[in-house]
C-alpha cells in the first residue's frame, strides 16, 4: 500500500498549490502534445517526421517510444492518471535529446529538451496533486 500511496498520492499543501500544480501539468502536457505530438501525424514535403535513434534501437520500437511519449503521455498527464509512471518515457526521450542528440548543438537548441526534462522531473518528484485521477483512484482503493 505504501508504494501505491507514493506513486499516486500528492498533496501540495493547499487548494491553491494543488490548483497551480493542475494548471502547470495541463499546460506543460498540452504544449508537449501541441508542439511535438502533432508533428508525428503531419507529413511535410511528402515525408513524416524523422525521429532520431541515437541508441540504435529497432526502428519501430524507437518510433513507438517517441510517438507514445509525445502523443499518449500528455493526455495521461493532463488527466493526472498514472502520472509518475507515465512520464518516465518522456524524461527518457527528452534527456536523450539533451545529452546525446543535441550534445554538440548550441545552448539555444539544447534548451528545449533541457526544459522539458527538468519540468517532467519536477512532476516525477512532486506528483500530480490532489486534482488528479491518481488521487481519486487511490482514495477509491483505500476506502
Amino acid at each position: 500500500m505504501e508504494l501505491l500511496k507514493y506513486l499516486f498520492y500528492t498533496d501540495a499543501g493547499s487548494d491553491v498549490n494543488n490548483l497551480a500544480l493542475l494548471i502547470y501539468r495541463v499546460l506543460l502536457a498540452l504544449e508537449l502534445f501541441r508542439v511535438h505530438g502533432l508533428k508525428k501525424f503531419r507529413v511535410e514535403n511528402g515525408q513524416k517526421e524523422h525521429v532520431p535513434n541515437p541508441l540504435h534501437l529497432p526502428e519501430k520500437l524507437n518510433a513507438f517510444v517517441a510517438t507514445f511519449s509525445d502523443t499518449v503521455v500528455p493526455f495521461l498527464v493532463m488527466l493526472g492518471l498514472g502520472t509518475r509512471l507515465a512520464i518516465l518515457p518522456v524524461i527518457g526521450v527528452t534527456a536523450i535529446g539533451y545529452f546525446v542528440v543535441h550534445r554538440k548543438d548550441s545552448l539555444e537548441v539544447r534548451d528545449v529538451p533541457y526544459m522539458y526534462t527538468l519540468s517532467f522531473l519536477f512532476l516525477l518528484v512532486i506528483g500530480a496533486g490532489t486534482y488528479s485521477l491518481d488521487n481519486y483512484l487511490l482514495h477509491l482503493l483505500l476506502d
